[in-house]
């Protein structure tokens, strides 16, 4: 069973068992290399009636960073990246919702990465909602942005003996969610 736009308004938490916010960078300027944060709280005051009125807050733990490869992961927790033992949390705060369709929103807020806090625009799609077994309403969403690194204070690099870097400057972040609406 599925519930119309105006009643989705209420608080919603991240189900953190099935979203996932991952993050694509170009490599040695020939590959990508795919990653996530396993550990991040997310909250949403969802307005269906006018969805423009809408707030989320999200907070990733950046020693959660995962690509898969701990030597790597290890690097991206020094200062080289996100220096997570002195910047233990990226944030994002919403500060405009902008409906574009049906099912397409643009979300502006502040991005924090490093204590540098910039405004990003994020394009998510609205995939819908359900009850799931356990009477939960769930609500879906996916977007994605691509941010450059040095704006935000990582600008570590290597050269490349053939010209290039190392480490591209655009990051590409993806956000796949499910949130649950809490009761009153």
């Amino acid at each position: 069973m599925t519930v119309s736009l105006p009643e989705l308004t209420g608080d919603y938490v991240l189900d953190l068992a099935h979203s996932r916010i991952g993050f694509v960078a170009r490599h040695a300027m020939v590959t990508k290399v795919r990653g996530s944060f396993q550990k991040f709280d997310g909250t949403a005051r969802l307005d269906g009636s006018d969805p423009s009125r809408s707030t989320a807050q999200v907070v990733i733990r950046t020693e959660s960073i995962d690509t898969g490869v701990e030597q790597r992961d290890q690097h991206l927790r020094t200062n080289d990246f996100l220096d997570a033992p002195n910047h233990p949390e990226i944030t994002f705060r919403t500060s405009s919702v902008e409906p574009r369709s049906a099912t397409e929103y643009r979300v502006t807020g502040d991005l924090t990465v490093k204590d540098t806090t910039r405004p990003v625009a994020i394009d998510f799609e609205y995939t819908g909602n359900a009850v799931d077994p356990y009477g939960n309403l769930r609500v879906g969403l996916e977007g994605s942005v691509t941010i450059s690194r040095k704006e935000f204070g990582v600008t570590w690099n290597a050269a490349l003996e053939g010209g290039g870097v190392l480490v591209g400057d655009k990051i590409v972040l993806e956000f796949d969610l499910s949130a649950i609406k809490q009761s009153r």
